[in-house]
This record gives structure tokens, sequence and C-alpha cells, in this order.
């Protein structure tokens, strides 16, 4: 029982070793990216040569990240919210056409009902002010 428990704690203190190191991976890489990008580096290197070096670093952050507990998760996650949006019927192009038109119709006719009772009620607010004499 306690090997289940030494285990867990075991994986545990492996995760946050493991986002140290992500965290350490991507503050290298914001750092690396300005400082060889300034104007006052020593070392230029050609712009296609530090993206390269970005995405090869964000790449092993994220590979790093994913061999973690929660990129785990977040992996079992996206493999099953991509089944379930498998499962949705998507309108055919004539419902949709449908349905659009419907909602721009009654969007009109909505603003018209409030664009007339603005206007009645600025005439009557009118006449019983002073502004309508």
């Amino acid at each position: 029982m306690s090997t289940v428990s030494d285990n867990h704690g075991t994986s545990k203190a492996l995760d946050k070793i493991k986002w140290l190191f992500v965290f350490i991976l991507v503050v290298f890489v914001i750092w690396g990216n300005f400082y060889f990008a300034g104007p006052n580096s020593v070392y230029q290197p050609n712009v296609v040569v530090r993206i390269i070096g970005v995405i090869l670093v964000a790449v092993l952050a994220l590979l790093l990240a994913i061999t973690t507990q929660k990129g785990k998760s977040l992996i079992s996650f996206a493999k099953e919210s991509r089944m379930e949006l498998r499962k949705v019927v998507w309108p055919t192009r004539k419902e949709a056409i449908q349905t659009t038109l419907l909602i721009a119709v009654i969007t009109i006719v909505v603003g018209l009902c409030l664009w007339g009772l603005d206007t009645f009620f600025f005439w009557a607010i009118s006449k019983l002010t002073v502004l309508g004499h």
C-alpha cells in the first residue's frame, strides 16, 4: 500500500521538476530571442536561425510538458473533444442560409419597432415638457 503512495509522490515530484524545466526553457527562449535580436548584441544570427532556434526549444518545452500528468490529461481531453466534434450534426448550406436570412429579417423588424417606440416616446415627452411649445 505504501509503494502506491510513494509512487504517486515520486510522480508528483517528477512532474514539478519537469514543469520547472519547461519554465526555464520558455524563459530561455524569450531571453535569447530578445538578446540576439537587439542592436547591441555581440552575436546577431540570421533571422531564420533565430526562428528555428525558438521553434526547436519551444517544441522541446512542449514535449516535456506533455509528459507530465497535466499534459497527458490535456491530450486526453483534446482527443475526447475531437470525438465529440465528429458527432455534431452540421446544418446544410440551405439551412444555414435560411437561418441567417431569418435572423437578419427579425433584426431589421425589431430595430424598426424600437426606432418607432423611441420616436413616439420622444414626441410624447417633448409635448409634455417645454420642448413642445
